[in-house]
């Protein structure tokens, strides 16, 4: 052969290469997708590392919730259902390690495959899936239920059904999502939307379900009984398909699940005491240090556990309402912050056990760092340099009392930033230059933590009455709370964002100035800053670990120095007391620590004499 063909033989390679530039980089299916990274668990996994594969099966738990239900479908906005019951009785395509940042591996669908730049993902479903009527679960479901959770269904659904271009069956098992912008965050969520049955819902309107239209899922729990206002019963579904998955291996160990309502946390505690209830969580230290020692612990019939975690803090506090002047004014936000005397009340509640939270992510390597912002974190904040809150360039801390009752130079400061603000005291009372007074209603709900709000609230009340400011504390059920809390009807209310080591898309949800007029939306304070939405979208679009990081330290740094929140004390361990036959493997703990993916996923009911039949 001549060199003359030799050289049209590489021109037209070269031409290939053009005109198919990702042709190198072939998609394949893979059993798992990490968000960085490879899988930590190959292929052939036998379990989940923090699961016990050779749990027993058996026995039953009896969890309480404060309040009550209306609804046993989770997936909508109308309505109040025990909240274990989208965790416990439907499944996704993909199902997640807590073990890792964030990675997921095959639930429902038995691969996974995505494009080079994951704009688009395929899910191949598992032969076998099954719901728990018996029905094969299909690609016709999987298109269904995403096309009506992202129009119909609750709002933590639609922002993603709007970042999908195309949704199309390629093969008998297969689907595929294609999406309209750059996100390589999108294939791990489409991975974890629920799967419902399509069949079910012909001729009904799936949004106003009524509390007997009781969604069918694949998981292995389903609701076997309910009585409104008293309990709901999930049974351990004997013919549940994916029993042997590596997913599933040491997992959903009860054979009953029993969620019993009661009407407030003082009843629900006594209840345990008396062993009605299996176990409680624990939210305060003092009370954990001082009020478990009574004659069930004393006998070792009531275990305490302590679960470590490696989680970011999340942010738990007292939420400020800016859409509501003048909460819309930073300087008053602030005032509000050094008037709240937190080392005082820490100490008084609980002890001082619990440290305080210093940022969203305080604790973990995403969190801001003190000082200056510096390297890629400041170049990615100074675009936004003229509307960043004070602080957020320079450096921002909270407040901090000298622990004394009075918090005098606090007090002080808090006034200069109110009068900065227009409002000066006149006849006693903090009032603006139209003579209107400085009025605050706190909303809070009758739930576990109400107690320790309530209390919280009572102090900090006596601390603005210094100031000339009226704090009025309003205690309401479940549903009216549920209610006001969708239309944003409160000045300042409880709040609690729970955050991962792999934040993505739900920080939009939380923070997104979408949810600003959207009723029912998780961004309670109102935010609207364009810089927040651009470091949330650095951190989707981050292809390396060291820049998602540097985006998340700067997206902690426009929370945190917004002032939108009033931060508490941080959770840095789970408390659980629990009857001493509920057991959990202690020595490979979750880096996620407690949660429903531990209590009760991979926890077992075993008695003593099981446990001594085990060991022979």
């Amino acid at each position: 052969m001549t060199s003359e063909f030799f050289f049209r033989l590489r021109i037209a390679g070269l031409a290939l290469m053009l005109v198919f530039p990702c042709q190198p980089v072939l998609a394949e299916k893979v059993h798992g997708i990490a968000m960085y990274g490879q899988p930590a668990l190959p292929p052939d996994f036998v379990s989940l590392p923090y699961a016990n594969p050779r749990a027993p099966k058996g026995g039953k738990v009896v969890t309480g919730n404060v309040g009550s239900f209306d609804s046993l479908n989770p997936f909508v906005l109308k309505g109040s259902p025990p909240w274990q019951l989208r965790y416990l009785t439907h499944e996704s395509l993909m199902g997640r390690s807590w073990d890792e940042p964030f990675t997921l591996y095959g639930l429902l669908a038995e691969s996974v495959e995505t494009g080079p730049q994951r704009q688009w993902v395929e899910f191949t479903l598992r032969d076998g899936a099954r719901f728990s009527d018996g029905s094969p679960v299909t690609v016709a479901d999987v298109i269904w239920s995403y096309e009506t959770l992202g129009t119909k269904g609750h709002p933590r659904y639609r922002s993603f059904w709007t970042k999908v271009a195309r949704i199309e069956q390629t093969g008998p098992r297969t689907v595929r999502l294609s999406f309209n912008e750059q996100d390589r965050e999108l294939a791990l969520i489409a991975g974890l939307r629920p799967i419902l049955k399509k069949d079910q819902w012909a001729g009904k309107n799936f949004a106003e379900a009524r509390l007997q239209d009781i969604p069918i899922g694949s998981a292995p729990y389903v609701v076997d009984s309910y009585e409104v206002g008293r309990n709901v019963v999930l049974r351990r579904n004997p013919d549940y398909w994916g029993r042997d998955l590596p997913l599933r291996r040491g997992t959903s160990n009860f054979d009953e699940i029993r969620i019993e309502f009661y009407g407030d946390n003082t009843v629900l505690k006594e209840a345990f005491k008396a062993g009605a209830v299996s176990y409680i969580r624990e939210f305060n230290a003092e009370r954990w240090q001082n009020q478990y020692d009574f004659p069930a612990v004393q006998r070792g019939d009531v275990v305490k556990s302590e679960i470590p975690h490696k989680k970011p803090s999340g942010m738990t506090g007292f939420v400020m309402n800016t859409r509501r002047p003048p909460l819309d004014d930073w300087r008053v936000r602030d005032a509000l912050l050094h008037a709240f005397n937190f080392e005082y009340i820490n100490d008084t509640l609980t002890g001082g056990r619990q440290p305080r939270i210093t940022s969203y992510f305080s604790g973990s390597e995403l969190g801001m760092r003190t000082g200056p912002a510096e390297g890629r974190v400041r170049d990615l904040l100074a675009p936004f340099a003229d509307a960043l809150p004070p602080g957020a360039l320079a450096g921002y801390t909270l407040p901090e009392s000298d622990g004394s009752k009075r918090n005098r130079r606090n007090l002080r400061k808090a006034m200069r930033l109110l009068n900065e603000a227009g409002w000066t005291v006149q006849d006693g009372k903090l009032r603006n230059d139209r003579g209107r007074p400085l009025e605050l209603t706190v909303l809070l709900q009758q739930d576990a933590l109400l107690q320790q709000a309530t209390a919280i609230m009572d102090i900090y009340a006596r601390a603005l009455e210094r100031l000339g400011i009226k704090l009025v504390v309003q205690s309401i059920d479940k549903a009216q709370y549920a209610e006001r809390e969708r239309n944003y009807d409160f000045d300042l209310t409880f709040f609690r964002r729970s955050l991962s080591l792999s934040p993505g898309n739900e920080q939009m949800y939380y923070w997104g100035s979408d949810g600003v007029d959207q009723p029912g939306s998780r961004n309670l304070m109102g935010m609207d800053s364009p810089a927040a939405e651009a470091m949330i979208r650095a951190m989707l679009n981050s292809r390396t670990r060291a820049d998602f990081i540097a985006a998340t330290r700067a997206l902690d740094r426009v929370l945190t120095s917004g002032r939108y929140v009033i931060p508490i004390h941080s959770y840095a361990v789970g408390r659980i007391a629990h009857l001493k036959e509920l057991k959990y493997p202690e020595d490979r703990l979750p880096i996620y620590g407690d949660g429903i993916h531990f209590l009760p996923e991979v926890w077992w009911y075993e008695a003593d004499k099981d446990r001594k039949d085990n060991k022979d």
